[in-house]
């Protein structure tokens, strides 16, 4: 509940901050450029099987925890109606024993670098309110992994990025002159192998996260901060 009570405070300030500048281009409700901030909470849906001695272990598992975090999207619309959208943040992650090895606690941490890759299809006929659907793919790079609480006296962790799909519902509400505020969730399909160096252990974890977001955008044309040449 705390986090949730964080994530909607976070939101409403990124949104209100949002409104505080001034852009150097118009606002455009067509335009072909939209940017938003967002806060997101990133929310794993998270199995593993873990393995020692390349055994099973009976009945251990993974959970990886939930985050609220500052996000961006890109998007450059083709027409009124589709569009392509780059979505990212940082992240910080810990992952739990969970199961049979429960009592071992936080058994890794990592960075996350997630950038998620969408079309879109937006539709126009509900007036100040803009609904979209997309799909794609999304990217996990891990980085500065650690070995949390270390109780597998691991040297090190190694976590393999990964690569999976994406599927995305959201809609903007249409301010006025080219200000937007936007909610999105997103429900992404991945996995990655987990290595705990020097302990012979291993986890295939599925992550599958929900990433929910909410926030402002501003949409304006390319040309008016480029040049006509655009």
């Amino acid at each position: 509940m705390r986090k949730i009570s964080t994530f909607i405070v976070a939101a409403l300030a990124l949104a209100g901050g949002a409104f505080a500048v001034q852009p150097a281009a118009a606002g455009d409700e067509h335009g072909d450029f939209m940017i938003r901030g967002l806060v997101s909470g990133v929310l794993p849906d998270t199995d593993a099987s873990v393995s020692a001695g390349g055994s099973r272990i009976p009945g251990a598992n993974a959970e990886v925890n939930d985050e609220v975090i500052p996000a961006a999207t890109l998007t450059y619309f083709l027409n009124d109606n589709l569009a392509v959208e780059l979505f990212c943040c940082f992240a910080k992650i810990d992952v739990d024993g969970k199961g049979s090895i429960a009592g071992l606690g936080e058994i890794a941490d990592s960075w996350i670098f997630p950038p998620a890759l969408t079309a879109q299809y937006h539709f126009t006929s509900f007036g100040a309110w803009k609904p979209y659907v997309g799909a794609g793919l999304q990217y996990i790079a891990f980085f500065d992994e650690g070995t949390g609480k270390n109780r597998l006296g691991a040297r090190s962790v190694s976590i393999d990025d990964a690569l999976g799909f994406t599927l995305q519902a959201g809609f903007d509400y249409s301010l006025g002159n080219g200000w937007y505020l936007n909610a999105d969730v997103k429900k992404t399909f991945i996995d990655t192998d987990v290595h705990w160096n020097g302990a012979g252990v291993r986890a295939d974890v599925d992550i599958d996260p929900w990433i929910v977001s909410a926030g402002a955008g501003y949409r304006f044309n390319l040309s008016d901060v480029l040049g006509p040449r655009f």
